[in-house]
């Protein structure tokens, strides 16, 4: 860590090339002797990669940030907020703690939190942002986490740990395949806490962790502007019987979709029928989950098709968490081909071609509101939908 970069005309230089491009000014000359121009670029592409995604970062004065990657790799401040409210207790420790934005918000939340970080200077970077934002109940141990759990008689309320996967050309993620390895570890972790809250990428397949994990109570599938972000998977050393699935859409209105394991399974098959009025296209947390049909039964829907996970109702459902469109009309392959300035946002479900051969076969141009919609349906066959977007997220 360089304190140098914290000097008042380093900040300056850094707040007023906020808008200029790294590489050039990486290649560039250091005006400061003691900041290279590599690190004034550092610093001024984590800043700007945290506008949105970090604001309470971005917004304070003297934030020094670590590699861009560790900001890339950090969870964002919605996403921190949502996993405070899945501890239980008064106390916590971080695993895996990294730029420290997990440990802050469970910091917030909780009595005290130990925020455990292998890379010395990462370490020292997050607690030093935490004394800038004057959070004092986060204790910063440079160690490897895991280790500390196996030399030291502590116990915890709450164990977060968020494994990094590593990259194997051609092989499944696996739980087993992170680092560090939870799955071997887990009667380690079981025995120092309440509660384990494991994040991993959306890519985990949901039945493949059940299979690697054991004593699961929870899964939350995190989305965002309809991007999974997150799987949350929460471990007790009693759970109930029944795994329950929480996907929830983190956007201007939080929306959650819940069900337990299994009770997917034996929902009655939905009726396929024609198009109403409205359509309506699930988050991709809710496709995640996997409950297609508790979907359709939940919000009092018809599927279009049993392998189409789109819907229709005569009705406006606000409170669905996806997109929801107004049914303009059908249209036909033929009368694609007759418009000369065809328009429209493609989306492909179930169809025989891809979106982007659509807009190349039909010379599809953009469209803010207008959406073709090219599907089938039991009843109608392949089918393109003129609708209009309702309800972004």
């Amino acid at each position: 860590m360089n304190k140098n970069i914290l000097a008042g005309e380093v900040q300056e230089y850094i707040h007023q090339h906020l808008n200029g491009d790294v590489f050039t000014i990486a290649m560039a000359k250091s005006p400061f002797p003691e900041v290279s121009s590599r690190e004034l670029a550092n610093q001024i592409a984590a800043k700007q990669k945290s506008a949105k995604k970090l604001p309470t970062w971005y917004h304070r004065d003297l934030i020094y940030y670590p590699a861009l990657l560790s900001i890339e790799q950090c969870s964002s401040e919605s996403t921190a907020a949502y996993k405070s409210g899945l501890t239980i207790g008064q106390t916590l420790i971080d695993l895996t703690g990294g730029f420290g934005v997990d440990s802050l918000f469970f910091a917030r939340k909780l009595q005290s939190v130990s925020h455990c970080e292998i890379n010395p200077e990462l370490s020292e970077i997050a607690a030093y942002n935490a004394k800038v934002l004057q959070q004092s109940n986060i204790d910063f141990l440079a160690l490897d986490g895991i280790a500390y759990l196996q030399e030291n008689p502590v116990h915890f309320d709450n164990i977060y740990i968020d494994p990094a996967r590593r990259s194997i050309a051609g092989k499944v993620f696996m739980l087993k395949d992170c680092t560090p390895n939870v799955v071997g570890h887990l009667d380690l972790l079981l025995s120092k806490s309440k509660r384990i809250i494991i994040k991993t990428a959306p890519l985990l397949d949901l039945s493949a962790g059940l299979k690697e994990l054991k004593k699961v109570s929870e899964i939350h599938v995190v989305s965002v502007k309809n991007e999974c972000k997150e799987l949350l998977w929460i471990l007790e050393n009693e759970p109930s019987d029944k795994v329950r699935i929480v996907c929830t859409t983190l956007n201007e209105q939080q929306k959650i979709f819940s069900f337990y394991k299994g009770e997917e399974d034996h929902e009655a098959e939905i009726p396929e029928e024609d198009l109403q009025q409205y359509l309506y296209e699930p988050d991709t947390a809710l496709l995640k989950g996997g409950a297609f049909n508790l979907i359709a039964s939940r919000y009092d829907l018809q599927k279009l098709h049993s392998q189409t996970q789109l819907y229709t109702s005569s009705e406006i459902l606000k409170e669905f968490p996806g997109r929801r469109f107004k049914i303009n009309g059908l249209l036909a392959p033929a009368d694609l081909k007759k418009e000369k300035d065809l328009r429209g946002n493609v989306i492909a479900r179930n169809y025989r071609d891809k979106a982007e051969q659509l807009v190349k076969k039909y010379k599809i141009k953009p469209d803010q509101k207008r959406f073709l919609i090219f599907t089938q349906s039991k009843k109608q066959g392949y089918l393109v939908i003129d609708a209009s977007i309702e309800q972004h997220y």
